[in-house]
Order: C-alpha cells, then structure tokens, then sequence
C-alpha cells in the first residue's frame, strides 16, 4: 500500500496509521470489483427489491458511469448479456 496515502488519510481524518490502513484497504477491495461482477451483484440486490429489469439497467447505467473507475458507456443490452449470457 502507498505510504503517502495512508499518511495523507491518516492526516485528513485524524485516524491512527493501523486504522488508516484499513479503511483504506477496504476502499481498494470495494473498487477492485470487475464490471461484471459489479453488474451480476446490483442485478440481484436490485431483484431482491422486487425492482423490474427495465429500472435496474437504468440504475446499473448510471452507477457505473459514476464510478471513480469508470467501465466506459455500457448499453442495456451489454448490460442484459453480463447477467443472462
């Protein structure tokens, strides 16, 4: 891990460098998700909200379009074809 970033996050929020490390191992581990399976993994918390296809793409669309590591503009039926095949 970048020790300058553990410094800085550590610096910035007044958490000990053990702490710091943490959390900023988790970020990564959060971030480290491939498009797909982000997109299998929102597909099915969003079905379990007994939401509809149609409202999940738009969601998933915009969700990954404000990701700090973007995928690129991901169309609905590239959406459909991560999850179904």
């Amino acid at each position: 891990m970048d020790p300058e970033l553990l410094r800085h996050v550590a610096a910035s929020t007044g958490l000990s460098g053990p702490v710091a490390a943490r959390v900023v191992a988790d970020v990564v581990a959060y971030f480290s998700e491939t498009t797909e399976q982000y997109v299998r993994r929102r597909h099915r918390e969003l079905q379990a909200r007994e939401q509809r296809n149609a409202e999940i793409w738009a969601v998933i669309a915009t969700e990954l379009a404000s990701r700090p590591v973007r995928a690129g503009e991901v169309s609905e039926r590239q959406l459909r074809r991560i999850v179904y095949g």
